[in-house]
């Protein structure tokens, strides 16, 4: 078999200088002189035996061979490190810490019990959770490698499990005027009224979670923010059931009367970001957290 002339650290360092707009940057992120920088990218492109890179004024443009080799060398470096992780998967088994990443829409109550029950029985796995709205969730494993996606939106190339129906219903604070119509609302009454929605957490994206017909709109990062602020008075929203349940039992949140669409169903499905390499403490977690939306109350 032949050994390949051209090493994995080449090919980081000519993406480090394309990603971040040059040699210094490149130097910078990868904490090496820049110097180095330049005589590994140099070497590369001799043992090529053509150009990848030229200069344009102070920045670094990719040659049209260099785009292509470019992109298959991305390919290349994250299967180099899918390796070395599965490798360490396989040493040590019981993974130490595992990264979640949950959409906020997902049910807050299923996630809590299955906390609870996972914790005693974690071996003292960590545990990192980020919430994210929308996109957000896609963006997090373009980006990086985390155990486990809780998702409504399965990106292309992701095998994803249905794990729960969410629930989301449109409401309002008692006090509001929108209460106060003795026929079912249309929509273009509701259009007249403000609407608290939920803000995309992609940066690379921009969405909003909601009905979005109203001309007058709140956008706020979370569903706990829209929550209290709905529940002040201050314009309506859709909002997750299952993180309704305390409000609408006190009474200080209330179902509009829609026409039609005052609850949307829709299907959240777990994603394991590390597929073969899922650890069994995140195997774990998803089994009791199965089990946990199982118990998920079905009504208000």
């Amino acid at each position: 078999m032949k050994a390949p002339r051209v090493t994995l650290e080449q090919w980081r360092a000519l993406q480090a200088v394309v990603d971040k707009g040059g040699f210094a940057q490149a130097a910078e992120a990868l904490h090496k002189s820049q110097s180095s920088i330049s005589y590994t990218v140099a070497k590369l492109q001799e043992q090529l035996g053509y150009p990848l890179l030229i200069i344009e004024g102070r920045k670094a443009q990719l040659t049209e061979r260099g785009e292509v080799l470019l992109r298959r060398s991305r390919h290349l470096l994250k299967e180099a490190i899918d390796l070395e992780e599965l490798a360490h998967t396989l040493g040590q088994g019981w993974e130490p810490e595992i990264e979640l990443v949950v959409d906020e829409a997902f049910p807050t109550p299923a996630l809590l019990r299955a906390f609870q029950e996972f914790e005693p029985q974690s071996q003292g796995t960590l545990v990192q959770l980020k919430e994210v709205v929308l996109s957000g969730a896609e963006e997090e494993l373009k980006n990086g490698s985390p155990d486990l996606v809780l998702t409504s939106l399965v990106p292309k190339g992701y095998l994803a499990d249905p794990i729960v129906d969410v629930e989301m219903v449109a409401v309002a604070a008692p006090s509001h005027v929108l209460h106060r119509e003795k026929e079912p609302i249309n929509n273009e009454r509701l259009a007249r009224e403000l609407q608290v929605v939920i803000r995309d957490s992609a940066t690379e994206t921009s969405q909003d979670a909601g009905w979005l017909g109203s001309n007058r709109r709140w956008t706020v990062s979370g569903v706990q923010s829209a929550i209290e602020i709905v529940a002040t008075g201050i314009g309506f929203a859709w909002l997750p059931k299952a993180d309704l349940h305390g409000f609408i039992k006190d009474e200080k949140l209330v179902p509009l009367n829609l026409v039609s669409g005052t609850e949307r169903k829709f299907q959240m499905y777990a994603i394991f970001g590390k597929g073969e390499r899922t650890g069994p403490a995140t195997r774990l977690f998803v089994e009791l957290l199965q089990h946990s939306c199982q118990r998920c109350p079905k009504a208000l």
